[in-house]
């Protein structure tokens, strides 16, 4: 762990390895009058403003681009009551019931609406989410594109802490969030928030901010906890459909957000807590961390630990940008080690194949002081958004 002096307010980077321009965005991130406390989780990469495995804390305020363009994205984990050996035994069938289940890719909906209490509340919050309501419901219960999956895995639990005793266990894992509602508000607000603050320097233009006293700040925070409770329905939806479709019973949920922002107390004072793929980790939160598709994920218990404001990653982390996957690696490379792991991939893009993250082990080691690995997911059969190549030609 590395302490870091800034010309704003301080911060912490956990792992090593991190490249200078996350750095760099972390810094200026740190330097806005609004600032308060930073952190940057070992899976740290570039973004737009803040990078994603940035964690950042400001006084009164709220940054769109900071929660991310998608909103709420989201790990669910379902352990349900089904033999480990049926993945293998009988793999069609729980490929069969994530094709039907949900769907992938950009625009992706279902042609019968499904149902969720969701649709009940008030959309009118942001004019954005009542423009986009029709849009929202046709998409619900779908999975989008780029890194987001579905996955049916082995869960073995090594503490008991988790809610199941020791063991392994058949388990579902879904990673996606509020799909083409979230981006729409992200920008509608990003816009207003950079208009509210257009004398600010090109490298912080993506980190303009909304004061939460203001209309259009309330605005924003309430299409924000909308879009939350929105990509939890879609998770909720496909979770459902698929234990009912295998007449299972569910045995363990563990869910998390990991772009999102949060009214917290730390250091006796009320901030908004920005975690851009990070995870929350306070003392005793439970939460999931994926690998890829070809590396194991963990569910995982906080410890809150205040310096790294009580997150830990989200995830891997990207090594290689999608646009030097596609240009450098080949689907044959992938193929083989998918192979080597027993992985069924029903499709993917080039530019989710497991080379493209770091090491997943190495993130975990880096966070120890950050969370407890209670449960270890091994994937087995894995669904991504077609786009680009599929895995399985």
């Amino acid at each position: 762990m590395d302490a870091k002096k800034t010309v704003g307010v301080p911060w912490r980077q956990w792992g090593t390895g991190v490249e200078e321009p996350v750095r760099e965005q972390m810094e200026n991130a740190c330097s806005l009058p609004v600032a308060v406390q930073g952190a940057l989780m070992p899976d740290a990469h570039v973004g737009y403003g803040l990078p994603i495995g940035g964690v950042l804390s400001v006084k009164d305020a709220v940054i769109p681009y900071a929660v991310g363009v998608d909103i709420a994205c989201r790990m669910k984990l379902t352990v349900l009551d089904l033999p480990v050996a049926e993945l293998a035994a009988d793999r069609e069938r729980f490929v069969q019931a994530i094709e039907r289940e949900t769907r992938f890719g950009v625009g992706a909906a279902f042609s019968r609406r499904r149902q969720h209490e969701v649709m009940d509340a008030d959309w009118s919050v942001s004019p954005v989410t009542a423009q986009f309501k029709d849009r929202a419901w046709d998409q619900l219960g779908t999975s989008g594109s780029g890194n987001h999956f579905v996955e049916f895995g082995a869960l073995t639990v090594t503490h008991a802490e988790v809610g199941l005793p020791e063991g392994v266990y058949l388990a579902l894992l879904s990673h996606s969030g509020s799909r083409g509602t979230g981006a729409a508000v992200c920008q509608h607000y990003s816009k207003v928030a950079k208009a509210r603050h257009g004398s600010l320097p090109a490298p912080l233009a993506h980190l303009a901010w909304l004061d939460l006293a203001s209309h259009d700040g309330q605005e924003y925070w309430a299409a924000m906890q909308l879009m939350g409770r929105y990509a939890a329905a879609n998770h909720a939806l496909i979770h459902e459909h698929i234990a009912r479709r295998f007449g299972a019973e569910v045995r363990l949920d563990v869910e998390n957000h990991h772009n999102f922002a949060w009214k917290e107390r730390h250091a006796g004072r009320e901030v908004v807590v920005h975690r851009k793929g990070a995870t929350p980790a306070g003392k005793g939160v439970l939460g999931v961390i994926p690998g890829s598709m070809a590396a194991p994920g963990f569910v995982v218990r906080g410890k809150g630990e205040p310096s790294s404001l009580n997150s830990a990653s989200h995830g891997a982390g990207r090594r290689m940008s999608r646009k030097q996957a596609i240009k450098t690696l080949k689907w044959s490379e992938a193929k083989a080690l998918l192979q080597d792991r027993g992985i069924h991939v029903i499709s993917a893009g080039l530019d989710e194949v497991p080379m493209v993250y770091k090491d997943i082990h190495e993130v975990m080691a880096a966070q120890t002081d950050l969370v407890e690995i209670l449960a270890r997911f091994d994937p087995k059969i894995v669904k991504m958004s077609p786009s680009g190549e599929r895995a399985e030609d």
